[in-house]
């Protein structure tokens, strides 16, 4: 049986570019770009966000163990914020991991726990209890978010 093989490429015996041929299958590397002010300055803001949200996923599992005085146990608040608490302490800190390596996906997976926290925050607050102030700070941190972002992508060095 004959081995699938690109339009146009040499292929030895095992199905190996064979000598000469030149990389047919992998991924050719662009030349790295230069960094600039503003990359510079979105990693640092990626970096302080975090850490952020490290310290927003260690008070949500706080909540979860029962750490805090004074506050609701775990176990006797009602399924819906039970569910919600355990997906914040989850995808919270999955985010700031992202967001520390600053990959594309740490990008995206905290938009998601941030835009989710906003949404969830204004439309059913008994689920996830904000204050405006509070609401207001995860918001603007979402926008500032999106300025470095453009200016970063537009900045050419």
């Amino acid at each position: 049986m004959r081995a699938l093989a690109k339009v146009g490429t040499t292929r030895d015996g095992r199905g190996r570019p064979s000598a000469g041929a030149g990389p047919v299958d992998r991924i050719e590397e662009a030349a790295p770009r230069q960094q600039t002010r503003w990359d510079v300055v979105l990693v640092w803001f990626m970096r302080i966000t975090a850490l952020a949200w490290v310290a927003k996923g260690l008070a949500t599992w706080g909540q979860i163990l029962d750490l805090w005085p004074g506050a609701t146990p775990f176990a006797e608040l009602s399924a819906g914020r039970q569910a919600a608490i355990v997906y914040f302490a989850v995808i919270d800190f999955v985010a700031a991991v992202g967001l520390w390596l600053t990959s594309a996906w740490g990008g995206v997976v905290w938009l998601l726990a941030a835009t989710s926290a906003l949404t969830l925050a204004a439309l059913t607050p008994q689920l996830l209890p904000m204050s405006a102030p509070l609401i207001a700070v995860q918001a603007s941190i979402v926008a500032i978010y999106f300025v470095l972002s453009w200016l970063a992508a537009r900045d050419v060095g």
